[in-house]
Order: C-alpha cells, then structure tokens, then sequence
C-alpha cells in the first residue's frame, strides 16, 4: 500500500488509537450523523417552500454528456475551464460529473416533452454538485445545493421577482435573519455588445493592473472580468463602466418593473452594477442573496436564462426561463453559526428489554407491532445483560420499559415499568399496544 494513503494521529504510538488509512478525497466531506439534524430541518423547509410556491421535484442523474455544459455554461468560464470533472466511460463516451444543476433540467425539459405541461413549469432539485477548485470555508469540491427553475411560458418580469421571492423565503424560512437582495440587469444580446465594447476598451488600458486569467477573459469573455475577486481586479474594476448605462429600452423596463415588484413584496434589496454571476446563459436580471452581516459571502443567485433553450433544445426563439440555486453547505453553516436548532429524531417512549434467546427472539416481531400503531419502540437485541439495558432505557427518557424474559415467553405475556415510578405490571402480549396506548396518553 503506498505510504500517502496512510494517516496517523498525532497521538503516540501504543495509546489505542488506530491508524486512519484513508480519508475523504480533498475539498468532499462526510455529512455525519451529529450533523444530520441540521440537514434535516433544511431539507424539509425546502420541501415546504416549494409546496407553498407549487414547485415540483425532479432529480437529473449526476452523470451528464460534457458537451451540454460546454455549449450551455459556455468554454471560457471557469466551470468548464477549470472546475469539471470530466471522465471517458468504457464505450468511449465523454461524461462529467454535474458542476451545476440547470443544465441537466433543460436537457430534461426537452428530452421528455415537458413543454406540453402547463407553462411555465415550476421544477426543483436537491443533490450533489462538483467543481474542482480550491477548497476553503464555505467551498467543496463535492457541494449540496438546492435549485428552483421556472420554464416556458412568457419572460414577464414578475418571474424574476417570483424567483427572488421563492429563494429569500427559504432562507427566511431557516431562521437566517438580515437577508439582502443583491440584484442587476446584464441586458440582451442586442444591448449588451455595445457593453462588451465599452468595456474591453476600459480594461485594455487597465491591462497591466489586473491577473493572468483577467487578460485572458478581456478578449474571450470580457463580462466574467466583473467577477473576478482578486483583490487588483476588484480595484480596477471599481472604475469600470456599468451595464446598466447601457441597456436597451426594452431590458431597461424588464429590470424596472423587477424592482416595482420587489418593492410590493418589501423586499429588501441594493442595486450592484457589477453583479454577471458566473455562466454565460445569463440575461438580463441577476441577483445573488447574502446576509447584510457578510454580503460578499453569498448563500446563492440566479436569475433569467432566455438563451439556453436555444442552445440545449436547438430552438429557433428564447425559452423564458429564471432559475436560482442555493448552496446547503453554506446555508447550514450559517444556521448553526446562529444558533438555529436543528430536527431532532422523534424520542423514543417504549423501550423493550429481553432476557433470554427465546426472549430476543420474540422481541422482533413484538417491534413491529409497535411500528404498525406508529409507536417509535427503541431497543438493544445485541446486549443481555438486564441492567445494561434498564440502564439505557433511563439515558434514553422513556416513559416505559417493556420486559421479556424466559418466563413471560412461556406465559405469552409481558412486563410493563413505568420509568418514573418503578412501578410494574405484567400484562398478556395480545393486550400490549393498547395498554402501552393508554398509559402514553
């Protein structure tokens, strides 16, 4: 075995520490079970908020062709240049494993006809996510993340504001307080190459100021210059010009009537001139949400991708669509930071106690009797000592022990303690449930 793939502790050698032979690969996590009950409570607000909003469920395989993020996210992002994670199958087909999710649902909508549903068509996604790129607070190379997309029917600007609404509203819904609404419009492809211009002619002199990846995006994609964070870029682009000077009329009064909405909705948002987000089939509105605490640390964005249809489908028109992903991680992250409770696992009431193999041997379908009268009953089959078990019966809280011994087998009965009083009683097994019912009352 190589010598990378062991780890030791730091403990001495002899201290009854066993050496850890493997670890998770870098930047992908375990989610263990101490952790569960915060991810529990977000994956049920999340099934909630979208009921409310009427969003349905879908679930795209983590597998997809590499050819549709290429087109779709386009080559020049960093995604695609950097961060996927791209593997050859036996047959020879060229696969990646899913960087983004709103990808994989066009492919979806087209494949299976989903056009014919009621527009537009309210979908949504929850899974894992993976980019190869430096992992840090809040970032993994394998991320969960929550998506809400809206497809088809008119690119009214009210499903912009729906699509904002929706995502603040899961993040209200997590106890996560101070929200804003970082939002702006990148136009169309008929206002935003006058921009490009603009732009490419401002950073052009800027050049020497900003990174190596920077001077490569000026002439491939000179929005993604705006995104960049390195703290010499951030400097330049302060000065840079805004898109939103430069909007056509029809993008000016899409963005316009966005903000009308969100001011009904008494949302709390600020305009940034330069907001683009990431992919390249974004247009015109883009917003991000983030606390007003840390609003450069962003829970998640989206906004409208009229022209990704076009590309997935081979359509000849835009399909209107708006989308937004939230990351879990980060989601999470800041519930606890916040002292956000999680769900716990419902308590157990009943615990049962056998003595005996006859005795352990009853005890399983007894269990299930339980289970069909949804009474949760906890045990401990693999231990037989008596006062082992009474002893997590009391660390458990449990209102009643049941006990089952040779004896009881025999006379197809069972005892039944109260775990507060130590009083006890031995009743026949055909009227277990019910009177385990009416003590729990």
């Amino acid at each position: 075995m190589p010598k990378s793939v062991i780890k030791t502790t730091k403990k001495k050698a002899g201290s009854g520490q066993e050496k850890i032979l493997f670890r998770a690969p870098r930047g992908m996590h375990d989610i263990l079970p101490e952790d569960q009950p915060w991810w529990n409570k977000a994956r049920k607000t999340i099934d909630e908020v979208a009921d409310f909003y009427n969003f349905s469920r879908i679930d795209t395989p983590i597998l997809e062709e590499a050819a549709i993020f290429e087109k779709g996210l386009g080559t020049t992002t960093d995604i695609v240049s950097k961060q996927m994670y791209v593997l050859r199958t036996k047959g020879g087909d060229r696969l990646v494993l899913r960087p983004e999710g709103t990808t994989g649902v066009i492919r979806a909508y087209f494949e299976h006809g989903l056009s014919r549903l009621s527009q537009p068509l309210r979908l949504y996604y929850v899974g894992s996510f993976f980019r190869y790129e430096r992992p840090q607070a809040g970032r993994y190379r394998e991320l969960h993340q929550v998506g809400f997309e809206m497809i088809g029917g008119e690119d009214d600007p009210i499903y912009d504001a729906q699509m904002i609404l929706v995502s603040f509203r899961l993040a209200e819904e997590l106890k996560i307080k101070n929200l804003i609404v970082q939002l702006n419009s990148i136009g169309c492809r008929n206002c935003r190459p006058v921009y490009r211009r603009r732009l490419q002619e401002y950073y052009r002199k800027m050049s020497s100021g900003v990174c190596k990846d920077c001077r490569a995006r000026l002439n491939l994609n000179p929005l993604r210059l705006l995104d960049c964070k390195e703290e010499n870029c951030e400097k330049v682009k302060s000065g840079a010009p805004t898109i939103i000077n430069h909007l056509c009329q029809s993008c000016r009064s899409h963005f316009k009537a966005v903000l009308e909405y969100l001011d009904e909705l008494g949302l709390p948002y600020t305009l940034n001139a330069y907001l683009v987000r990431g992919l390249d089939y974004y247009n015109r509105t883009v917003f991000e949400i983030s606390s007003e605490n840390n609003a450069s640390f962003a829970f998640g964005g989206g906004g409208r991708y009229d022209y990704l249809g076009e590309i997935i489908g081979k359509r000849k028109t835009p399909l209107p669509a708006v989308g937004s992903a939230l990351g879990m991680e980060r989601l999470i992250e800041e519930m606890r930071s916040r002292g956000v409770n999680g769900t716990l696992r419902s308590r157990g009431r009943v615990f049962l106690v056998q003595i005996g193999s006859p005795a352990k041997i009853k005890a399983l379908g007894l269990i299930e009797k339980f289970r069909e009268a949804n009474i949760k009953a906890l045990e401990s089959l693999g231990r037989a000592s008596f006062k082992s078990q009474l002893r997590i019966a009391d660390k458990e809280g449990v209102d009643l022990s049941l006990i089952l011994g040779q004896r009881e087998v025999f006379e197809d009965s069972i005892i039944i303690r109260d775990m507060k009083s130590g009083n006890q009683e031995t009743v026949p097994i055909g009227k277990m449930v019910e009177e385990v019912k009416r003590r729990l009352k």
